[in-house]
């Protein structure tokens, strides 16, 4: 019953174990997940698996670290993308890295709020990447809005933060994160969130929860997350579990829950 809404079963981390990857999460209770993918290789793969699979979904967009490759011809693709598949859900994942900083700060910029503009025009929420720009992502959001509403990918800001992305109408998405000991304001916003606006990801194969912390990651890891949260709210991981699918569900548009 949990969705996993961001994981990169897209990557060659996973090549050729893909199926076998799924039917462990599934097997571990994740019956969804959205295959994000960042650039056009990965983005090809996400779109191939949620249509090889009818427990997938594909999310595409430009990633901040490759946003000087985003050309006309690109975009162009991308849209292309977005309209010819009803398994594309959403536009992500997209935003800011000043961690990396393959180009510039206003490169990055121009092309966040390009792909906002193309959301927006096709209806779609949005996954935002955030790292080492907080500030400027919420000004940008703020300014451009975000009408189809989106999701904070692997929200690790602390509860103030949450609180200015939920008021644009963002949801919050934790991942392995909330797992590791030291992740105190993690921990808060697992708390503080409201559970109608909250979100699980696994992001595999990257930040993998304890107990598999510095092994490859897998969706079905998700259940770590969602035990987690369970616990630092004090509530039955099932309930966290069904609350945040039906959430997904609602985002992405995927019709009535079940």
């Amino acid at each position: 019953m949990i969705f996993d809404t961001h994981t990169h079963l897209n990557v060659k981390d996973f090549a050729g174990e893909e199926k076998e990857v799924i039917e462990r999460a599934v097997a571990s209770g994740v019956s969804e997940m959205a295959i994000v993918g960042f650039d056009k290789k990965t983005i090809q793969k996400a779109c191939f698996l949620a249509k090889k699979f009818p427990n997938l979904y594909s999310i595409i967009g430009w990633h901040p670290t490759e946003a000087g490759s985003f050309q006309r011809k690109v975009e162009v693709w991308l849209i292309n993308e977005m309209v010819s598949s009803k398994k594309v859900i959403a536009c992500g994942e997209i935003g800011l890295d000043y961690h990396w900083m393959k180009d510039s700060k206003e490169m990055q910029e121009k092309v966040f709020r390009r792909q906002l503009a193309i959301a927006r025009e096709l209806k779609k929420p949005v996954v935002i990447h955030t790292r080492k720009a907080t500030n400027d992502t919420y000004r940008i959001l703020k300014d451009e809005g975000v009408p189809y509403s989106g999701v904070m990918h692997s929200f690790s800001d602390n509860v103030e933060w949450m609180k200015r992305f939920l008021d644009l109408g963002m949801l919050i998405s934790l991942s392995g994160v909330v797992t590791f000991k030291k992740s105190e304001d993690v921990h808060k916003i697992a708390k503080k969130v409201p559970i109608t606006k909250l979100l699980v990801e696994t992001d595999a194969p990257y930040l993998t929860p304890v107990p598999f912390r510095g092994k490859r990651n897998e969706p079905g890891y998700a259940r770590y997350v969602v035990e987690e949260i369970a616990k630092l709210r004090n509530i039955s991981w099932k309930e966290v579990a069904k609350q945040t699918k039906e959430n997904a569900h609602n985002l992405f548009k995927l019709g009535k829950y079940a």
